[in-house]
């Protein structure tokens, strides 16, 4: 039996269902933090715009809490990029986007041919160890890189660290109203966890169906950065549900996921400068 085509407001609806913008929820930032599998962060606002369109009743210190409170974290993940992230969320993810940043690390122009066989182990033990004790501002990092590793190039072995290491962006950082210049820690110093031992790269692609689907193969690898993701949907296959979009491409989905219908109306929505949609 042929899948059933999905055309574009099909799919547009779904998105916007999943992502809470055909109507706002009654939920809290935590979860819905969490059921969007993070807020694109790279300007300290605009997760609070987002929230701001997606619940019921948002206040901006509700989530500048959680940030105090170490119960969602600013770091880098998907994409290599800055996300705001609920604290279990980031010790898995993390670890999965490695590969992301080993890339973006060895093609830097400038810290990846100064960094090329050499050893950092040396640097991100140092580091580890510094920014365990208190956040740094990278100039400090930098500073203190120069001192305990002398023969590397601190500015790239700093930015070596911000790739190689499971870093956040400590408060007051991305504090509603407060502004101040990044300072790092590292993500299980700060949140008093380790990084998750053998995270589940499938539960982490049913995650994103759930917030993004209906999907391509393409489409979790563009939103992740991921590559070598057939073999994942094609395991997964047997619990999902397939459809067609109009120009052919296989579309794989949650079987219960939400799928409005395409007339549904879609109100307008304010949203921040690098919205998840």
């Amino acid at each position: 039996m042929a899948a059933a085509v999905l055309d574009p407001w099909a799919l547009n609806r779904a998105t916007l269902a999943r992502q809470l913008l055909l109507e706002r929820v009654t939920l809290s930032p935590l979860d819905a933090v969490g059921r969007l599998v993070g807020l694109q962060a790279q300007v300290p606002r605009d997760p609070y715009v987002a929230l701001w369109s997606r619940l019921e009743g948002f206040r901006a210190e509700e989530l500048s809490t959680l940030l105090e409170e170490r119960q969602v974290v600013r770091t880098v993940a998907m994409r290599a990029t800055i996300h705001l992230l609920a604290s279990e969320d980031a010790l898995t993810i993390r670890p999965l986007v490695q590969p992301v940043l080993d890339a973006e690390l060895a093609r830097h122009p400038e810290h990846g041919p100064r960094l090329r066989d050499v050893d950092l182990r040396p640097a991100l033990a140092a580091a580890r160890e510094l920014l365990g004790d208190r956040p740094l501002t990278t100039t400090e990092l930098r500073a203190a890189l120069a001192v305990r590793c002398p023969e590397l190039d601190a500015p790239a072995a700093a930015y070596a660290c911000r790739c190689l290491l499971a870093l956040v962006q400590a408060p007051p950082r991305g504090l509603w109203g407060r502004s101040s210049t990044v300072r790092l820690a590292t993500l299980e110093a700060w949140v008093g966890r380790a990084l998750a031992a053998a995270p589940s790269l499938d539960k982490l692609v049913l995650r994103y169906l759930a917030a993004f689907g209906p999907a391509t193969v393409a489409d979790v690898a563009t939103w992740s950065r991921l590559t070598g993701l057939r073999p994942v949907l094609e395991r997964l296959r047997p619990g999902l549900a397939t459809f067609h979009d109009e120009r052919g491409r296989e579309l794989f989905d949650l079987p219960d996921a939400p799928r409005p219908d395409p007339e549904t109306p879609a109100p307008p929505r304010f949203l921040p400068e690098y919205d998840n949609v």
